[in-house]
C-alpha cells in the first residue's frame, strides 16, 4: 500500500452538502480541502433530476437538477478544492487526531490522513427487499433513482405502464420522469390518508393527468413471473390489483451510514444517521456528519447550507483541537411518537446555534392541530403551534433563549400535544 497521502480536510461524499463544505472551508482559509466520491461525477443526487426546483435557498436562483450540481462543483473547484470521483472509503485508523481513512479507486488501494473528516455519504431509498414486499421477483422494479438513472443516464425506457408507491415530495420527481419518458401511470399508493406534497404540486402533476391516489393503501404483493404485471393493494375496502408493467418504490429515506459503521461512529436510533451536536459534530473527536446522511431526505439546498454550517464547525475545530466537547456537556434530545425524529439529536450545553438556527423534525402520522414541545424534566422550554402535521414534510423549532435554559444532567423530549 501507498505511504498515506495527506489533507487538512477530508469529505467522504460529494453531493451538494460536501460540495458546499468544501467551498466554505477554502474561503475560510483552509488549505488543502479534499473530496471524494464513489460516482464517476461529482454532484450527488441532483445530477439525476431534470426537473427545476433546485437553489433557492442557498444559491438565490432556481435551477434544474444537472445545472445545479455543475454550480456547486464549480463553486467547490473554483474555491480550490481538489475532488476524486470513482473513489470509495472502505476503513479508518483514528490513532493521535490523525484520522487515516483507506480508500479505493481506479489506482488501487491507498490511505488518506486528514486533520478532520467530514462524512456527507447521504442517503438512499429502501428498495423492494428492504421494504419486505412477499411475491414473485420479476424485472421491471425501481426506485427513483434507479428510474433516473436508466431514463437519463442511459436513454432507456422502463415500460409502458406504472405503479408509483409512495405519494411524498421524490414521488412525483418519479412520475415526471415516466411521463417524459413515454410511460403512464396507473396509479399512485400510499399508506396515509393523504398526499404528502403540496395540493399544487399534486394537481399539476398527478391531478391534470388523472393518476388515481390510493390512500390508506399497502403492497401486499407483487405479480409477475418475468416481468411485472401487476401489485396486490389492500386497503379498508378490500384488496385490489393494479395492473402495470413497472414499479416504483419512492421515498422512505434511509440515511447511507454504513462507512459510520466502520469507525464506530455513534449512531442516532431514531434517525438512523450519525448522533450530532448542533455543531454538527459527533461523539468522535474530529469526525463531523452533514446533509441527508443525518436523517434521510431533505431538499439539497437544506443539505448545502448544512454542509456550509459544518464548514465553520470544522474551521473552529482546525485552530483549536481541545474544542471538542467532554461527553458531559452533551445532554441527548429524546422523541415521543408522534414526533418520528429530531435533528440534531444532541444539544451542546453553552453552544452555537444550529443550521439555520433552527431543528428539522418529523412525524410519523397526519396530525390534528397541536403544539410541538420541548421539555426537560416538568419543565416547559419551547413551544410551537401547527395547524396540521403531515408525514414525509420537514418542519423546524426555533433556536433561541430557551437554549440558554438547557441543563446537562438530563435529556430533553419532544412532543406532540392536541389542541
Amino acid at each position: 500500500m501507498k505511504r498515506p497521502s495527506a489533507c487538512d480536510v477530508l469529505v467522504v461524499g460529494a453531493g451538494p452538502a460536501g460540495l458546499a463544505a468544501a467551498t466554505a472551508l477554502r474561503k475560510q482559509g483552509v488549505d488543502h480541502v479534499h473530496l471524494i466520491d464513489r460516482e464517476c461525477e461529482s454532484g450527488g443526487i441532483p445530477r439525476h433530476c431534470f426537473h427545476t426546483g433546485f437553489g433557492l435557498f442557498d444559491l438565490r436562483r432556481v435551477l434544474s437538477g444537472p445545472s445545479y450540481a455543475s454550480a456547486h462543483t464549480k463553486r467547490a473547484l473554483d474555491a480550490g478544492s481538489t475532488i476524486e470521483t470513482e473513489c470509495t472509503a472502505i476503513d479508518w485508523n483514528l490513532e493521535n487526531l490523525s484520522h487515516t481513512v483507506t480508500v479505493t479507486s481506479p489506482e488501487g488501494v491507498r490511505e488518506i490522513a486528514a486533520r478532520a473528516v467530514l462524512l456527507a455519504t447521504g442517503c438512499r431509498e429502501r428498495p423492494r427487499t428492504a421494504r419486505r414486499i412477499p411475491g414473485t421477483r420479476p424485472t421491471g422494479v425501481y426506485t427513483t433513482g434507479s428510474l433516473q438513472q436508466l431514463v437519463h443516464v442511459h436513454h432507456q425506457k422502463p415500460g409502458t405502464l406504472a405503479a408509483v408507491v409512495g405519494a411524498e415530495h421524490v414521488s412525483y420527481s418519479a412520475i415526471l420522469t415516466l411521463l417524459e419518458s413515454g410511460v403512464s401511470v396507473a396509479a399512485m399508493v400510499t399508506e396515509f390518508p393523504r398526499s404528502q406534497t403540496y395540493g399544487p404540486a399534486h394537481w399539476w402533476i398527478a391531478g391534470r393527468n388523472r393518476i388515481p391516489l390510493l390512500t390508506n393503501s399497502t403492497v401486499k404483493r407483487v405479480i409477475g413471473k418475468d416481468r411485472v404485471s401487476g401489485i396486490e393493494v389492500h386497503n379498508h375496502v378490500g384488496e385490489r390489483t393494479v395492473e402495470c408493467d413497472t414499479i416504483v418504490f419512492t421515498g422512505d429515506w434511509i440515511p447511507d451510514h454504513e462507512f459510520c459503521r466502520t469507525a464506530n461512529v455513534q449512531l442516532n436510533l431514531h434517525t438512523k444517521g450519525p448522533d450530532v451536536d448542533q455543531a454538527l459534530r459527533t461523539l468522535t473527536p474530529g469526525i463531523f456528519a452533514c446533509g441527508n446522511l443525518l436523517r434521510g431526505a431533505e431538499t439539497a439546498d437544506v443539505a448545502s447550507l448544512e454542509g456550509t454550517h459544518a464548514a465553520r464547525s470544522i474551521a473552529d475545530y482546525l485552530s483549536d483541537q481541545k474544542l471538542w466537547p467532554a461527553e458531559d456537556q452533551y445532554t441527548h434530545v429524546e422523541v415521543r411518537d408522534p414526533v418520528q425524529w429530531i435533528s440534531p439529536c444532541r444539544v451542546t450545553i453553552d453552544g452555537q446555534a444550529p443550521a439555520r438556527a433552527r431543528f428539522t423534525f418529523r412525524v410519523s402520522s397526519v396530525l390534528p392541530p397541536g403544539n410541538v414541545v420541548v421539555l426537560q424534566s416538568n419543565r416547559t422550554l419551547y413551544k410551537r403551534s401547527f395547524r396540521s402535521l403531515i408525514p414525509n414534510r420537514w418542519y423546524t423549532l426555533a433556536w433561541g433563549r430557551w437554549a440558554s435554559l438547557v441543563r446537562p444532567d438530563e435529556p430533553l423530549t419532544v412532543e406532540f400535544q392536541a389542541f
